[in-house]
């Protein structure tokens, strides 16, 4: 199935070379080289993907990001980026990014995750509602919905993908590893402190005090859990690193 899908890349032969490969993919694309036009296309109806790259005039990839997340727009994203620290990928995954991309990289690769991330944000919506109720928390996986106690709650395709292979197995423990596995699939490159920010952002999101998590709780030297509610939660006594 086609997609369509904004390139904001400002360097002439990155953009070209993008548009290439994705649309050898059969997907419709579209390129702009700052971060304003970036923003207007991407608040238009109808993108189903935008790749952004953070060093880009006007407004950068990073504000874009911000921006684009604090105005509930929910398109998925990935960050282009020749910036290569952990911390970099970190800020852009705090900002509601859904993957990121280190320069150099291959177009093989690029489209690898640009195909990941589509089948992750289509993932059950051509079939029937399926919604998952797990205390307070209710996850509608055909419409990619999500409430808290009747409130919305706006999440991205990957925030959402964790949430729901929590959801599906309410009480068990996920390691960062298995939850890579069923969040990002095996052809995605994640380091495990990525799953760390994910989590962060879906317990502000979900409304969690980080010390006392009512949905999203942390079993220290194993991973994380969704409360099935069948025993209280327990004050945590030490925070993992990035949790």
């Amino acid at each position: 199935m086609s997609a369509r899908i904004l390139v904001a890349e400002d360097d002439e032969k990155q953009s070209r070379l993008i548009r290439i490969y994705l649309e050898r993919e059969g997907n419709a694309v579209q390129v702009v080289a700052d971060g304003r036009a970036a923003l207007e296309r991407a608040r238009a109806a109808g993108l189903d993907l935008l790749v952004l790259d953070v060093m880009l005039p006007l407004v950068d990839g990073l504000d874009v990001c911000r921006i684009l997340r604090a105005e509930a727009c929910e398109v998925p994203i990935l960050l282009l980026t020749a910036r290569s620290t952990e911390e970099d990928m970190l800020l852009g995954l705090d900002l509601g990014a859904d993957d990121y991309l280190t320069k150099p990289y291959s177009p093989r690769e690029l489209t690898a995750r640009v195909r990941a991330l589509l089948r992750r944000s289509r993932k059950g919506g051509a079939a029937g509602s399926e919604v998952l109720r797990v205390g307070a928390v209710e996850l509608d996986t055909a419409r990619f919905e999500v409430r808290v106690a009747g409130r919305p709650v706006a999440l991205t395709s990957k925030e959402f993908s964790i949430l729901e292979a929590l959801a599906r197995e309410p009480g068990r423990v996920f390691t960062r590893a298995r939850i890579i596995e069923r969040a990002f699939g095996f052809d995605s490159d994640v380091l495990e402190r990525t799953v760390d920010a994910h989590v962060r952002n879906l317990r502000r999101k979900l409304g969690d005090d980080p010390a006392r998590p009512r949905h999203l709780e942390t079993v220290y030297g194993r991973g994380y859990r969704l409360a099935d509610g069948s025993a209280p939660t327990q004050a945590p006594t030490q925070a993992p690193a990035g949790s």
